[in-house]
């Protein structure tokens, strides 16, 4: 099959228009479509229409609503990733001390500490290649100084993504006391928590990283919900299907580790005051059903 020709702005506009959607300034629509392109704002109109086949929109649908979906996603995510920069900061100083102080500087490169050797070998591999692509001031003077010596892991881990110390920390040892402590520290009392948190959380910062979409979408990564004695405010009731597989649930993680992070955080608070003056914006389409406002996390 043939691809399809290119559309200007204009015929961007008149085909939508010809769908059943409706603008309010079209001038303005042409200003969005020049800075955001077509196929990054489908994501934000495509539960509006009536058919998915023939591209329908529902009666009384209007682009300023896609705009205004796309605004309140950009917003959340930026509070998003406040939060996981602050989990993923702390994660690192906790696993930098406890294991270093129990093992050396170079526990990273012990295998005997990973539960899985064939993957601790690729985990460093990941590691040491972040670790030469730093450009950390402090990392390229041991990349000069000491060209040939492992750096320590203060060192290494401290340029470690996110991802890769999820990975890190869920090969530990299970029996690593360390590996109890960190969890413990993190609010949580099973290190298997901890590393479903932490696996979820990375999917949504590489989501946030590469300015993709969060509203309406599945998450393809769902953290364990059901915890062993939490020491943390958490949910009350059980959740619905549809809770565990939207951004609820791994936005609900995020602020239970802020809360035991960072005391005085305002990430819950931003996004209540985002939800607060975006009263027209269904978040129920991203797990925020019923009565989720008086679940302990959240009241």
């Amino acid at each position: 099959m043939a691809n399809k020709p290119a559309y200007t702005i204009a015929d961007q506009i008149q085909l939508l228009k010809s769908r059943g959607l409706q603008f309010r300034e079209e001038a303005q629509a042409a200003y969005w479509l020049k800075n955001i392109s077509y196929y990054r704002l489908k994501g934000y109109w495509w539960d509006m229409q009536s058919n998915r086949v023939n591209h329908q929109f529902n009666p009384n649908s209007f682009f300023e609503e896609v705009i205004d979906r796309y605004n309140f996603d950009r917003h959340l995510r930026l509070i998003l990733f406040d939060a996981i920069e602050r989990i993923e900061i702390a994660m690192r100083a906790k696993m930098i001390y406890h294991l270093s102080l129990a093992h050396g500087g170079l526990w990273y490169l012990n295998p005997s500490l990973f539960a899985d050797t064939i993957k601790h070998s690729q985990h460093l591999d990941d590691l040491k290649s972040e670790f030469n692509r730093s450009q950390e001031i402090f990392i390229k003077d041991q990349r000069t100084r000491y060209p040939e010596t492992d750096a320590d892991a203060w060192k290494i881990i401290e340029v470690a993504s996110f991802g890769t110390i999820s990975k890190l920390y869920k090969n530990l040892g299970h029996q690593l006391p360390e590996k109890a402590t960190i969890a413990k520290e993190m609010g949580l009392n099973m290190h298997n928590e901890l590393s479903s948190w932490l696996e979820a959380i990375a999917y949504v910062r590489n989501i946030i990283a590469h300015h993709s979409r969060l509203w309406s979408r599945n998450m393809v990564k769902t953290p364990v919900v059901h915890l062993n004695n939490p020491s943390g405010v958490w949910f009350s009731q059980s959740l619905q299907p549809v809770q565990l597989k939207k951004p609820f649930l791994i936005i609900s993680c995020l602020i239970y580790l802020c809360n035991a992070t960072t005391p005085n955080h305002q990430i819950k608070a931003k996004l209540l005051e985002l939800f607060n003056n975006k009263p027209n914006i269904p978040i129920y389409k991203l797990g925020f059903l019923n009565n989720w406002a008086e679940e302990p996390i959240w009241k």
